[in-house]
């Protein structure tokens, strides 16, 4: 429970005066065979692929379904292609998981309730709506990985860094949203208010997953070589609040 309230406090108050400026050392200038020799380093390497492959396989599903709200042909074609890409993310992290020994199904059901609960929460009315949940949620989420994969061994982390490449939802979004308020500028006041919840139950889901799996929250706070220490966990979840906010301007939308 103290890690927890320590985690839930920097996420709410975090410290933005210091740059991010990761270093290759310790286990992150390792290979996985060494770093995985720590057991508690390795099960914190699993729960973060069974939530990556559960997240990527969750984006497939939700773009499926978002391709059926496109206004246009190609629109849903360029939605379709991006569930594609989406899926061999996931098909690229079970595959580590079988790698390396662990069942998938397995590494992913700890987080399928939260990730579900997200996306019931924030079930998009419409094609807008979707958009906007796809290029401001994923990137969060997206954001907070980049930030621990810089203290992962360097074959994990060149597999996160790979699945977390823009799919290209990012430019489609920002071109369609400011299309549309330029067409209707009342279109923005919605979809900013749709934003700011979204970035609140976001980050509510983090710290809900983190918090219930112990490996995880370990490395985040230190515990494991080479983890976060507190500080830097508020600095962290200050970089991530930082680009929400460019990615809302990109929009055209205020944070």
């Amino acid at each position: 429970m103290r890690r927890e309230r320590a985690i839930v406090r920097f996420m709410e108050t975090p410290d933005t005066a210091a740059e991010h400026a990761a270093e290759h050392t310790g286990i992150a200038a390792q290979d996985w065979a060494a770093a995985s020799a720590d057991p508690q380093y390795r099960a914190a390497v699993v729960d973060l692929l069974g939530a990556l492959a559960y997240g990527e396989l969750a984006a497939f599903e939700r773009l499926a379904e978002d391709a059926k709200l496109a206004p246009t042909l190609a629109d849903k074609a360029e939605l379709a292609k991006m569930a594609s890409a989406e899926f061999h993310h996931f098909e690229q992290l079970r595959d580590r998981l079988s790698a390396i020994d662990e069942e998938p199904t397995a590494a992913m059901e700890p987080f399928a309730q939260a990730l579900d609960d997200f996306h019931r929460q924030t079930a998009p009315s419409d094609w807008l709506e979707g958009l906007v949940k796809a290029y401001v949620g994923d990137s969060i989420a997206s954001d907070f990985y980049r930030e621990v994969a810089a203290r992962l061994d360097g074959d994990t982390r060149a597999l996160v860094l790979g699945v977390l490449d823009d799919t290209g939802h990012g430019n489609f979004a920002v071109e369609k949203v400011r299309a549309a308020i330029e067409a209707d500028p009342r279109v923005g006041g919605r979809l900013a208010l749709w934003a700011r919840r979204l970035m609140g139950e976001a980050l509510s889901q983090a710290q809900r997953v983190v918090a219930e799996r112990d490996a995880l929250s370990t490395m985040l706070v230190g515990g494991v070589a080479d983890g976060f220490d507190l500080a830097e966990v508020g600095r962290m979840f200050s970089r991530i609040t930082e680009a929400h906010t460019k990615r809302m301007a990109a929009l055209g939308l205020a944070a």
